[in-house]
């Protein structure tokens, strides 16, 4: 009878052992969870396709860096959120609704909406104020992380 309590206690802990081990390889090796929000946004065409949880959601003009600027290319994750900031690098102007996504490059609301499908951004991508509350908002409510910004010509 002890033999078989024994046998049965050596089983539980490798079991048990076993899932927290596999539990730690998770964490750090497997990425957490997949985007929830996906940000697309084109350069040649002046737009952002958005779409969450895999369903359309927005189909928006955008401004990007103007002649002598570079909006980044490439796949990035929301490193920070405000919901007021002023450019310290640019005369204190407004970027409502900022998510910032490489550096000081930012996704934000504009009120030069006369703009938008035109190149004349610093590098940051502008949307009209009300798009950019909504981006804003998606980021909040599922969390900076599960939000994926592509930027591709």
């Amino acid at each position: 009878m002890r033999r078989i309590l024994l046998g049965v206690l050596v089983l539980t802990s490798l079991v048990v052992g076993n899932v927290a081990a596999q539990a730690r390889i998770r964490k750090h090796i497997l990425p957490s969870e997949p985007p929830i929000v996906m940000v697309n946004i084109s350069i040649s065409r002046q737009t952002l396709d958005l779409s969450v949880n895999g369903w359309p959601s927005g189909n928006w003009q955008i401004s990007s860096a103007g002649v002598g600027y570079h909006t980044p290319r490439g796949t990035f994750h929301v490193q920070r959120m405000a919901k007021v900031w002023f450019s310290k690098k640019y005369d204190n102007s407004p970027m409502p609704n900022s998510l910032f996504f490489d550096g000081g490059i930012a996704i934000h609301g504009t009120y030069h909406i006369k703009n938008l499908g035109r190149p004349v951004s610093h590098g940051c991508v502008r949307l009209l104020p009300q798009n950019a509350e909504k981006l804003f908002d998606l980021a909040k409510q599922y969390g900076p992380s599960r939000v994926q910004i592509t930027v591709s010509d």
